[in-house]
């Protein structure tokens, strides 16, 4: 491979914001694998966000991407997996496994998408100091007519359309915007975008934590909401917390502790067979490794208020936010009907809104 931007390449960042800047070229916010392709003729690289390859994990991709990119280019996407017409983030997670059997049964059975929606070489020319707007008008030009599973990203300059985006496409899996400015280079590593999330709150159980890293303080709090059925469901966990409130909450949360986990809802979090049944915490992943997951159990009693962006599935997507104490609420009173369900919206409809001529709005 020899072409003017060489693998790895870790891509440029965003830092999150509260509202949408206007003035500026704006996407979707794609919840999926960030990958950086690199194409020489016959040769393909599909780097992961860490600059490690991911091109093992998704074959039917790779197949894919030598027929539709250009012979040599350098392009920054996203890889996705749509089920039931929205984003299925669970899935794409399933491909990361050591067994190329499995891998190849899941690509024809779950088959991933990429979308792209930079470029940072085209031929022989780098294009990392070229503005974003002449970025994005190569790649549309690149990409034109380009087929499924490769798609282009949909894009607009109109604040309005991304609004409209931020409120509508949730209901595809998609977790808000991305806003950049017009003139922006490319800079690997670096947070120069903005991201614009949504962010709600929900009353929650503590029911355990793990310490911290750094010894024993608490480093996450273990989260729960109850099913219709009156099971209490491991949802997602909340940290970032400072040093000495991490000291704190082991003192304030002691009269909870429990000796063993036995009596708790979440007793069976070690039985590798329990947590197909159920949401418990400790499930066996490989990305966790030897990571070790054991967790001090309390007794479910306090709920506590937390932020966070959006579900995937049963659970929070990413890590919550810890916002107060609800000595108000009964843990019994903290179920999944509380929560917002997004309108639905079929990936479909998104996707097809990228193609042509390169995005809305332009």
């Amino acid at each position: 491979m020899d072409l003017p931007v060489m693998p790895p390449v870790k891509p440029m960042l965003a830092k999150s914001v509260k509202k949408i800047p206007p003035g500026m070229h704006y996407e979707a916010k794609w919840d999926g694998f960030r990958a950086i392709v690199h194409r020489d003729g016959p040769e393909l690289v599909i780097g992961s966000r860490t600059g490690k390859p991911l091109t093992r994990y998704f074959p039917e991709l790779a197949t894919a991407l030598l027929e539709r990119l250009p012979e040599r280019c350098v392009v920054d996407g996203e890889i996705v997996i749509a089920h039931e017409g929205r984003l299925d983030f669970d899935k794409l997670t399933e491909r990361i496994h050591p067994a190329a059997s499995r891998v190849k049964m899941l690509a024809e059975k779950t088959p991933a998408s990429f979308i792209a929606f930079d470029l940072l070489a085209l031929g022989d020319e780098s294009l990392m100091n070229t503005p974003l707007t002449e970025r994005r008008a190569k790649l549309a030009q690149a990409l034109e007519g380009v087929g499924a599973p490769v798609h282009l990203a949909p894009s607009t300059t109109d604040i309005e359309v991304a609004r409209h985006w931020f409120e509508q496409y949730e209901g595809a899996g998609l977790d808000g915007v991305i806003a950049k400015p017009l003139d922006l280079a490319y800079r690997p590593d670096a947070r120069l975008m903005y991201k614009i999330k949504h962010e709600r709150t929900a009353d929650v159980v503590v029911a355990g934590y793990r310490f911290h890293k750094t010894g024993p303080v608490v480093g996450s709090l273990l989260l729960g909401l109850y099913d219709e059925q009156g099971a209490l469901q491991h949802v997602g966990v909340c940290a970032a917390f400072s040093d000495r409130r991490r000291a704190e909450l082991v003192d304030e949360l002691e009269p909870l502790r429990m000796d063993s986990p036995d009596g708790h809802p979440w007793a069976a979090w070690a039985d590798e067979a329990a947590h197909e049944t159920a949401r418990l915490p400790g499930a066996p992943s490989r990305w966790s490794g030897k990571k070790d997951l054991s967790w001090v159990p309390l007794r479910p009693e306090r709920v506590c208020e937390v932020g966070y962006d959006h579900m995937e599935g049963n659970r929070f997507r990413h890590t919550a936010q810890f916002r107060r104490w609800r000595p108000d609420r009964t843990p019994e009173s903290c179920g999944y009907e509380q929560l917002e369900e997004p309108v639905s919206y079929d990936l479909a409809e998104v996707l097809s809104s990228g193609s042509g001529s390169g995005g809305a709005g332009r």
